[in-house]
């Protein structure tokens, strides 16, 4: 039995920090409109991808193991040549179809772990390597089959503060959602300070999309304080776009870390063993500051990107609940958007 007066063991902290943040914050429901968060998550499912998918983070992709993954149902594998470069195609090995994701790479060479097959990243006995992308934070693989768009050369990269000006993380989870139900999750700034009373308070959408500025997407402007320690908060100004279909962005337009950028890309991998799809969700954070002392945050990167990657990692864990929480509704005709 719990003492007198001790939390019940079935109440989790972040649900008593909503219950505490529902008596004293603003309903949101209201401005949330169902029909607004459907438009703006429509306008960004026709924008095009140029079918570029994001495969993880860079350094995930080393020189010495495949990395393997599945992507919108496609066997994908990648790894570094002899020079460092990004290389990437199919996932079965063309001899007898073993995974190559799980083999080894010497001096840029994959050797198949079944039969020893070497690949060099040229085309062999039937292997086509696919089109790819390194931009030093994220790598991205080229599947036109997969998008059936008109191929571009290269993915829609967000705009990014210099690279040696920042601090940068990447995290990547997954869930049994589609990407637009992670696009819709992003695009409903509303809900940031009801379901993260731990991270965010007093969020204000200041702007909600009418319409595209020409080729520019129309996105969400916020005013919002993000909790640092205790009851210290940063306000700050903060901007969501959606470049492309599988990706939003927030830009901190004003306030502390102007500048910096977060990024969410989804990316659809295929069904689980119950016919549900799984997307994973790739979040990648660059933060800057224009503070003298933020160079002694650079030099401590290596220390904070675990803190980094910790955070995005508890705020995913309740917005993969909403995103699959969404794509239930939709595939039983539930949804009221």
């Amino acid at each position: 039995m719990p003492r007198a007066g001790a939390a019940s063991p079935s109440i989790s902290r972040t649900d008593r920090h909503r219950a505490r943040a529902g008596w004293v914050q603003r309903p949101t429901w209201r401005d949330a409109k169902p029909a607004l968060i459907a438009d703006a998550v429509k306008a960004a499912l026709a924008r095009p991808s140029g079918n570029w998918f994001v495969l993880g983070a860079a350094h995930a992709i080393g020189a010495h193991r495949a990395f393997g993954r599945t992507v919108a149902g496609i066997e994908v594998v990648a790894w570094r040549d002899a020079a460092g470069r990004l290389v990437a195609g199919p996932g079965a090995c063309p001899h007898l179809g073993a995974p190559l994701g799980q083999s080894p790479v010497h001096c840029g060479t994959l050797r198949c772990r079944w039969h020893g097959l070497a690949l060099d990243g040229a085309p062999f006995a039937g292997w086509e390597p696919f089109p790819v992308h390194d931009d030093g934070l994220l790598a991205w693989v080229r599947l036109d089959e997969a998008g059936g768009e008109r191929p571009l050369r290269q993915p829609v990269i967000p705009a990014r503060p210099r690279p040696e000006g920042a601090v940068t993380a990447v995290h990547t989870t997954t869930g049994g959602c589609e990407p637009e139900d992670v696009l819709a999750n992003r695009l409903d700034p509303w809900h940031g300070a009801w379901f993260h009373p731990y991270s965010f308070v007093d969020l204000t959408v200041l702007d909600a999309p009418s319409e595209s500025d020409g080729e520019r997407p129309a996105g969400f402007a916020v005013e919002v304080s993000f909790k640092v320690a205790g009851r210290a908060v940063v306000p700050v100004k903060a901007l969501f776009t959606a470049p492309d279909p599988r990706t939003v962005v927030m830009h901190i337009l004003e306030g502390e870390g102007q500048g910096s950028v977060v990024e969410t890309h989804a990316t659809p991998l295929g069904p689980d063993d119950r016919g549900r799809p799984r997307t994973a969700v790739t979040e990648a954070i660059v933060a800057t500051s224009r503070r003298p002392g933020f160079a002694l945050a650079r030099a401590a990167a290596p220390a904070l990107r675990p803190l980094m990657r910790a955070a995005s990692r508890r705020l995913w864990r309740d917005d993969l609940a909403y995103a699959e929480r969404r794509w239930e509704l939709r595939s039983s005709g539930r949804h009221p958007g």
